[in-house]
């Protein structure tokens, strides 16, 4: 894996997206690929009214997403996160042991104190994502603006993006699936993980699970990295935060603190 991250090929731009030079289909089919679903595409215009205004002409580089946790303020019985995205993204939990969860709950236990903290894991949306770096087709890619995503149209089931994820944050998709909702497009055969709610970010909203966590206990805080004005960044720069697996050098967009 280290080699992996460490060795990632350099990288072309094509509408909008950051494209790793393995991938081996035209640019015109990597950008005719996008869309998901009537109506739904993976980029669009950002037109909410407390985004950046360098977000307003559409997804670029200019703004990363990332979200900051505070573990301290995660209570561990609190499953609101988790619930909001499973609603909002049409997963099912009818089977907790092997249904999927974009976004879970763990406990870490520290082995010389015994002090517990539970806390939210999710893809955590690098900088420099492994699962992006093995996909042969491209169907795992990532926007200018940091959200890592998967395009089902070409996705072919390889599932070498989950086992490249050091954060067991990508799943597979083994049955056919009904009611989905059509802002989360998803299909047997094909690998999926936390979209950081694009479609909410691209209409200028909040993920679902801060926004759950805003109504219990503000554990999470969603914003653009890149603008030193933004509430993330200026919290980043007072207190001490951590990256899971920094040492692994993708610089993921989600950091925790009290961890």
């Amino acid at each position: 894996m280290s080699s992996q991250v460490q060795n990632h090929k350099q990288e072309s731009t094509v509408e909008g997206f950051d494209i790793s030079r393995r991938v081996f289909l035209s640019s015109t089919a990597a950008a005719a690929g996008v869309t998901l679903a009537s109506g739904v595409t993976l980029y669009g215009v950002l037109s909410g009214p407390d985004l950046l205004a360098a977000a307003k002409s559409g997804v670029t580089d200019a703004v990363r997403w990332g979200m900051l946790i505070d573990a301290d303020l995660c209570q561990e019985d609190c499953n609101a996160c988790v619930t909001a995205c499973t609603k909002e993204n049409g997963l099912t939990h009818n089977r907790p042991e092997t249904d999927p969860q974009w976004i879970r709950k763990i406990s870490l236990r520290d082995s010389k104190t015994g002090r517990e903290t539970s806390l939210p894991v999710m893809c955590q949306h690098c900088s420099e994502p492994p699962c992006v770096d093995v996909c042969p087709t491209g169907a795992s890619f990532k926007r200018a603006d940091g959200i890592v995503l998967v395009d089902k149209h070409i996705c072919i089931g390889c599932r070498y993006c989950i086992m490249a994820c050091p954060y067991n944050a990508r799943t597979f998709v083994h049955e056919v699936l009904e009611n989905q909702k059509d802002h989360a497009p998803r299909g047997k055969g094909t690998a999926e993980g936390c979209t950081l709610c694009v479609h909410r970010i691209d209409e200028g909203k909040q993920p679902a699970c801060v926004e759950a966590c805003d109504d219990k206990g503000r554990a999470m805080l969603f914003g653009d990295l890149n603008d030193p004005m933004s509430e993330i960044s200026k919290r980043i720069a007072t207190y001490s935060s951590k990256q899971i697996r920094a040492d692994l050098g993708v610089n993921p967009g989600i950091r925790y603190r009290n961890i």
